[in-house]
């Protein structure tokens, strides 16, 4: 699991199958206190995050696969939550 805020929208006219009809998330990486780490990765937004949210992000590509029900396709990165606040000890 990983931590991201959404930073934008990705558009692709031409992709697998497996991402007709889904949206492509932006996310810059933060680190435990939520500032940002540095590098981005692209998920599939699975709970409807907007512009600025931070969310969780699931980086592993059979896991995302499951969720989706989508077995074989080449997808790695889901955004499966809406963080409100994070806090650390």
């Amino acid at each position: 699991m990983k931590i991201g805020r959404v930073v934008g929208t990705v558009v692709s006219t031409i992709n697998a199958p497996a991402f007709d009809g889904r949206t492509l998330l932006l996310c810059d990486l933060l680190d435990p206190s939520g500032r940002p780490a540095g590098g981005y990765l692209i998920a599939i937004d699975t709970v409807e995050a907007g512009p600025g949210e931070m969310v969780l992000i699931l980086d592993e590509g059979n896991s995302a696969r499951q969720i989706l029900g989508v077995p074989g396709a080449p997808i790695r990165t889901l955004v499966v939550g809406i963080g409100d606040e994070l806090t650390t000890a």
